[in-house]
């Protein structure tokens, strides 16, 4: 099973391996890969039912490259939103088998789950409650605990 992406235009990151970070974004959100560039040392991969050229590029930048140290300036984490909260209940499972699961949370106008890589760069998975039920919370940020099943039996399509 696969996580199905349905936003964001494509990310880029550098890895110490493009041929191994693809597989792990192959085997994990089922990513397959429309262009293999510089003897693998520049693979872009399309989500499954995309219709962008590439969702993710991986560029090589080799096996000693440093992480950055957390709280350093650049890029955070990517954030993938996925059709329905059913997806983000399976997202968890997957990420759980792939031990790439770092953590969930519950924004009120998003429900999340958090992931991180081979190499450390982490990504957000996160389902989008309907804007009629975000009320108060479209001026606040909240991170509260998520209790995914709760959300599954309100928010899903079985309910």
């Amino acid at each position: 099973m696969s996580i199905p992406v349905s936003r964001l235009n494509h990310a880029v990151l550098f890895v110490r391996d493009a041929t191994a970070s693809a597989e792990f974004y192959g085997r994990v959100f089922g990513f397959e890969i429309v262009a293999n560039e510089r003897g693998g040392r520049a693979i872009f991969m399309r989500a499954p039912g995309g219709d962008n050229h590439h969702d993710l590029g991986l560029f090589t930048v080799g096996p000693d490259a440093p992480r950055a140290g957390r709280g350093s300036v650049g890029l955070y984490h990517l954030a993938w939103e996925v059709p329905r909260i059913e997806d983000l209940a399976d997202a968890a499972r997957v990420l759980s088998e792939a031990h790439a699961l770092g953590g969930a949370s519950d924004h009120v106008v998003s429900k999340s789950l958090y992931g991180s890589d081979p190499d450390g760069n982490e990504f957000e998975i996160m389902w989008r409650v309907p804007r009629d039920a975000w009320g108060e919370s479209e001026a606040h940020a909240a991170i509260l605990p998520l209790d995914l099943a709760a959300e599954v039996r309100k928010w899903g399509t079985g309910r």
